[in-house]
């Protein structure tokens, strides 16, 4: 694997864990302990599940692309 695939899927792997890390967060904050956050915090929490889910959906293409490029099995 050359350096750049390997930075890349590295780069890819630590997005998908901060990106995970951030929906469970936000997923959190906006349905099960709704009631100890204000509205404006909730509001955050719902708009950020959505960037968080896209975040974590580019950073697995990006895995996969590292994978193929590499030569190694998609999975």
């Amino acid at each position: 694997m050359s350096p750049i695939i390997k930075r890349l899927y590295w780069a890819a792997n630590t997005g998908l864990a901060v990106s995970l890390s951030c929906f469970v967060a936000a997923t959190l904050v906006s349905y099960p302990y709704a009631e100890h956050f204000s509205m404006a915090q909730q509001l955050t929490g719902h708009i950020s599940m959505i960037l968080f889910a896209t975040t974590l959906k580019i950073s697995y293409v990006v895995r996969c692309v590292a994978l193929y490029s590499s030569g190694e099995e998609v999975r």
